[in-house]
């Protein structure tokens, strides 16, 4: 199911964040173990994590992607080597919930970038060397294993930063 899409104002969202790249078909290995590694990680320096989220820095389906897990919490973090302090910046979204993975997330993004072209709006984003780049192109991972063994169930929030 892909939901209706939506614009909002947004504030600054801190988070603690592990940025690598990879390409796309490691994604279901890096995603809980990098996911996993950041809750360890906060709990460790007495932080409470809310939601796990993914950032995409950089797209390219064919090639390298620079994406960051993270954590979202409460206030800024001090980072260290690995766990570094982020922030999704503040301003205009435009966003929509899909329900499933892999081919669904694809749908998904596919679904809200088509909403949005045929809608005139525009995304704040470049043509990087490496791919599409993005100021903030985020997912939100609403559910999970722990709410439902069935991945086909698991429910998403992909949100991008439109431009000013």
């Amino acid at each position: 199911m892909i939901g209706t899409p939506k614009i909002d104002e947004r504030r600054e969202l801190p988070y603690a964040g592990i940025r690598v790249q990879v390409p796309h078909t490691q994604f279901p290995t890096i995603i809980p173990q990098l996911i996993d590694e950041i809750y360890a990680w906060l709990g460790q320096h007495g932080v409470e994590g809310k939601g796990p989220l993914m950032r995409y820095y950089v797209i390219n389906m064919s090639g390298t992607m620079d994406v960051e897990l993270g954590v979202e919490v409460d206030s800024p973090i001090t980072g260290d080597d690995r766990v570094k302090a982020q922030a999704l910046p503040a301003g205009r979204y435009a966003w929509l919930i899909y329900t499933g993975i892999g081919e669904k997330a694809v749908q998904g993004n596919g679904a809200l970038i088509n909403w949005a072209e045929e809608s005139g709006i525009k995304w704040d984003r470049w043509d990087d060397p490496k791919g599409d780049a993005f100021r903030s192109r985020v997912e939100f991972f609403l559910d999970g294993p722990q709410d439902d063994p069935n991945p086909d169930n698991w429910r998403s929030e992909v949100a991008i930063k439109v431009a000013d």
